[in-house]
């Protein structure tokens, strides 16, 4: 489909001789027309379209302002002023991309020159303006499709990942014979958390893609099916799963690519604070999806846990987290270690799991703290006392470090 995309952006192109850039409703580039030789960039470049073709995305600022407009419930062609402070610096004229009622993207132009004649205010009476939506809404047609398939086979892949297990052999059956040949070759998965449900920020509701699943997977090459997961981590209301198309079981980069831009999305964000990712050891075949969809969920955990390995983490870097993850959410911690985990000794709980991050080194720990040694041994005696644990013993050290690194998941 991206190269039906990207001959309809051409034919808008032409139809009203201005440079077309096509994004899904989440602001993810899919196509754009061909723009001018070097003597003409200056005049249909501005920041936010360079960034959106070679990031692949907008800002939050930029965003905002777009949909200011109203540019989700449009029904016709919009007209958008520039705004400098969002880095706005040309004016907009938005297409809107529908398909029975439903936007699921936009056409952009810069309103310049060319097209400073262009009669929004009667719908459709410039037949240039007409060409262009007629092919807009072939594109939304397009769209709604590739959602509908999209959520159709992100239906089957969330049965496999976390349905019933009688339900579970037929659906990874359906998976297959969907996918081809695909189904039987290395695949990765990824888990993206937390992931927002619903899709009421576009002020209606979309039967084809109510998660907002059919709009990203838009945007993903090399993306097999998504699908929401809910009710599976205590830090948001559901988690994304991403089952990605792999060269070989040891290239693992469509995974990280496909993580890296969903976490752009809207949708992974709780509280003001992005999600984070995980990517699962590489699988050949369907068979394995169920313990590969634990080992990305527990890799986005211990990406939010552990922000030097974030905000994408693999399996097999994420060490203890490993057999951490696999605790039961929100399980009590040791008796023995309670006391240090109060705020009131967050100071101490921090010298603590550094001093054994460190192997017990007091040298390499009292550096990384940036303290003198004497005061690193007094708290570390404070803990002792809090805690009624040995550190000069190895159990002691090895119950008081799992309990520390278990706390933050």
């Amino acid at each position: 489909m991206r190269g039906d995309y990207q001959h309809l952006v051409d034919e808008i192109s032409a139809a009203l001789g201005a440079p077309a850039t096509l994004e899904d409703r989440d602001f993810v580039l899919i196509a754009f027309g061909a723009h001018g030789g070097d003597d003409d960039l200056d005049a249909v470049m501005d920041p936010v379209r360079t960034r959106s073709i070679l990031q692949r995305r907008s800002t939050a600022a930029v965003r905002a302002w777009f949909e200011a407009f109203g540019i989700a419930r449009a029904q016709s062609p919009l007209r958008i002023p520039p705004d400098p402070a969002a880095g706005v610096f040309k004016g907009r004229i938005c297409l809107p991309v529908r398909h029975r009622g439903v936007v699921h993207g936009y056409v952009w132009l810069l309103d310049d020159e060319q097209l400073a004649g262009l009669d929004l205010s009667v719908p459709y009476a410039d037949p240039r303006l007409a060409q262009a939506m007629e092919t807009a809404a072939r594109i939304g047609e397009l769209l709604a499709a590739e959602a509908r398939a999209g959520v159709e086979l992100g239906e089957l892949l969330r049965e496999v990942l976390a349905g019933r297990p009688a339900g579970r052999d037929a659906a990874a059956a359906a998976l297959r014979e969907a996918m081809g040949q695909a189904a039987d070759g290395p695949l990765g998965l990824v888990a993206v958390a937390p992931w927002t449900l619903g899709d009421g920020e576009h002020g209606e509701g979309d039967p084809g893609a109510p998660d907002g699943i059919g709009s990203a997977l838009a945007g993903q090459s090399g993306v097999a099916a998504l699908c929401a997961v809910p009710d599976l981590l205590p830090e948001g209301p559901a988690a994304l799963a991403a089952l990605v198309r792999l060269r070989t079981t040891t290239a693992i980069a469509p995974a990280r690519t496909a993580a890296e831009r969903l976490l752009r999305s809207p949708r992974a964000r709780a509280g003001g604070q992005r999600g984070t990712a995980g990517l699962a050891a590489p699988r050949r075949g369907l068979a394995e999806l169920p313990e590969a969809w634990r080992e990305a969920l527990a890799a986005a955990r211990a990406a939010a846990a552990e922000p030097r390995l974030g905000p994408v983490a693999e399996w097999g870097d994420i060490g203890p987290y490993r057999v951490l993850a696999a605790l039961p959410a929100g399980a009590a911690a040791d008796t023995s270690v309670r006391p240090l985990l109060a705020p009131a000794h967050a100071e101490l709980a921090r010298t603590a799991e550094v001093f054994l991050d460190c192997a017990g080194q007091a040298g390499r720990t009292a550096a990384a703290l940036g303290i003198h040694r004497q005061t690193l041994y007094y708290r570390l005696a404070r803990v002792e006392q809090l805690t009624g644990l040995d550190l000069d013993e190895g159990e002691g050290r090895l119950l008081l470090h799992m309990a520390l690194k278990a706390a933050r998941l």
